[in-house]
């Protein structure tokens, strides 16, 4: 099985001489929903930004969706992140000025890969059958500054799926939810993802979540410069 992403000896600074992230080998296989934990400073951060292409390695092979980022331009990463991977971020990000369809439609609007891969005859009637399927058909025209923190997500999720990417990364998306709330949240993503037979990596400090997922992988594992402090400590 090809992965999704790919990382072999990678080296990143912010400063020339200050490390903040090295990682000898890391994969995650095409189609599995990954649960990436670790304490703040950890490097999720900025492994993240390294995996959407807003960061570059100092050094080492760094590949996702089977491309070397390192070797893509500034353009040519930004149309990867923008066609091919959907992010669910812990402010939800969404676009205050936007209605919910507005904001859901936004990625397939800018990037024509995505609006190709619609299932729909059309982008409205595509809009319209994933916010069903989330619970929020009834919702399209709303705006979304006047929606519940739970509907603001489904929202999210809605954004980041359409036009089937092949990777979504949710950054912290349950931590302000009660019990009840997260679970359900949970429930629509793997849905919704499995339908666009996504790659999901959901990065969260809440570690009782872990069984939900196939994988479970720890920054301590990932970022040798963790084992280093520890070791030093």
């Amino acid at each position: 099985m090809p992965d999704s992403i790919r990382m072999e000896d990678v080296v990143f600074g912010y400063e020339p001489g200050h490390d903040v992230l090295r990682v000898t080998s890391f994969r995650i296989p095409e189609g599995a929903r990954v649960f990436l934990f670790g304490p703040s400073g950890s490097g999720k951060t900025t492994l993240l930004g390294l995996v959407t292409g807003i960061l570059t390695p100092t050094s080492g092979h760094c590949e996702v969706l089977g491309k070397d980022m390192a070797s893509l331009s500034s353009s040519r990463r930004d149309e990867l992140r923008g066609s091919d991977i959907g992010y669910i971020f812990q402010s939800l990000n969404l676009i205050p000025y936007l209605s919910v369809r507005e904001n859901i439609e936004l990625p397939s609007r800018i990037h024509a890969a995505r609006r190709a891969r619609i299932v729909a005859a059309t982008l409205h009637e595509e809009t319209v059958r994933i916010a069903r399927r989330l619970e929020i058909g009834d919702l399209l025209h709303r705006d979304v500054k006047k929606l519940s923190t739970g509907q603001q997500q489904r929202v999210a999720i809605a954004r980041a799926v359409i036009g089937r990417p092949r990777l979504v990364i949710a950054d912290e998306p349950t931590s302000a939810l009660d019990t009840d709330r997260r679970d359900r949240f949970l429930e629509l993503l793997f849905d919704v993802c499995d339908e666009a037979g996504a790659t999901l990596v959901f990065v969260s400090h809440d570690r009782s979540l872990r069984s939900r997922f196939s994988e479970q992988i720890s920054m301590a594992e990932i970022n040798t410069l963790n084992r280093l402090e520890e070791a030093n400590a």
